[in-house]
């Protein structure tokens, strides 16, 4: 080291540097001359070349430091995600390992940087991170705020993997649980991302959450019908559906009037999964579509009458009277037709025998 340093010793000259100072007034007082010997740069870089051959042990022991630190927070994340994992929380177990894992790295880091430079305390390598903190929470308020969420999510545990949900529209089976978004499995087949703070803070609907849930289907009974017939002819076909639960109430209600059917409400209980209820949804459809077709029992349609000009009801009776004279007229001049043309066959019959009487005399 010492004889590169005398080498550029030898060969690089002096630096100087001439300024000259001026007044107010702009007249040169006097030249200034600034010698910036080399010695003195030289005793510079000795000085921090010296301090920093003097810091390679601490900054030894303060990688020595990071890696135990490394191998530890290792050690105590595996330990979380396991023990999670046995209590069946292997989602919490991987986001709460994570956080430790990070958590022992920062101290570690903390660790190492004070030994390298002993004139810096913990007290104010926190406080310089309490400042940066700041800046770190904006810049990534989102990121932060779904990973809080997930925490919350995981914690409080308001579903589980392989619950079915309903948020912001979006239905599914839950399939994991990451620290950034839930992922949803839709029933159609596709994978939707959604954030964990919209689950977090948005109304949720978990579908799953009890065992069995209720359905319902509005059947349309003709006014002319027999309503309590029709009625009782509905539970029966009911309580003989597979799916429906026979020990929960099947509830036939009358519910609303129509314009041209009475409203009876189906109520039944099925078991939550997606694939129950619509199995024994169309089940309810088909069955008691054949049970009223088979007591002849009428469901109307819906029905509407056309009205042309209703703004004017006494033009739209007038234009309806002229449509029915031109058909009638159309219709008796038809027939006049149609007479006409019989009575000309009739005498074209009768004028063949005559002309066959006239040849036969000749």
């Amino acid at each position: 080291m010492n004889s590169i340093l005398n080498y550029f010793y030898q060969f690089l000259p002096q630096l100087y540097f001439q300024a000259p100072d001026t007044t107010a007034t702009g007249v040169v007082d006097k030249a200034t001359e600034v010698n910036v010997s080399f010695d003195m740069l030289l005793k510079k870089v000795t000085n921090i070349l010296e301090a920093a051959w003097k810091m390679l042990p601490l900054i030894g022991i303060a990688i020595i430091v990071l890696i135990i630190f490394y191998f530890l927070a290792k050690l105590v994340a595996a330990l979380v995600r396991n023990g999670l994992k046995k209590q069946g929380r292997a989602n919490f177990g991987e986001i709460l390992g994570g956080f430790v894992w990070w958590v022992m790295m920062l101290v570690g880091l903390g660790v190492a940087l004070t030994t390298i430079s002993p004139n810096m305390t913990f007290e104010d390598l926190i406080g310089g991170l309490g400042i940066s903190s700041v800046a770190i929470g904006f810049a990534f308020k989102d990121i932060l705020q779904n990973w809080m969420a997930g925490i919350l999510i995981l914690t409080r545990q308001p579903f589980e993997i392989g619950d079915e949900i309903e948020v912001n529209g979006i239905q599914g089976r839950v399939d994991r649980i990451e620290t950034r978004a839930t992922i949803i499995y839709r029933y159609d087949g596709q994978e939707v991302v959604i954030p964990n703070s919209e689950i977090y803070t948005n109304s949720l609907r978990v579908i799953t959450s009890n065992e069995y849930i209720r359905s319902q289907y509005d059947v349309g009974v003709g006014y002319d019908q027999d309503y309590e017939k029709a009625i009782e002819l509905l539970r029966t076909t009911l309580e003989g559906i597979d799916g429906i639960n026979q020990d929960k109430p099947i509830d036939i209600l009358p519910w609303d009037q129509a314009d041209s059917w009475l409203n009876v409400r189906v109520r039944w209980w099925t078991k939550s999964d997606r694939g129950d209820v619509v199995k024994t949804f169309s089940q309810v459809i088909l069955k008691t579509q054949q049970a009223m077709n088979e007591a002849g029992i009428d469901l109307p349609f819906p029905t509407a009458v056309r009205v042309k000009n209703a703004h004017d009801v006494a033009e739209s009776q007038k234009w309806e009277e002229e449509v029915k004279r031109k058909m009638a007229k159309d219709v008796r001049l038809q027939s006049n037709n149609e007479t006409g043309t019989e009575e000309k066959s009739t005498e074209q019959k009768n004028q063949k025998p005559a002309d066959s009487q006239n040849k036969d005399k000749k």
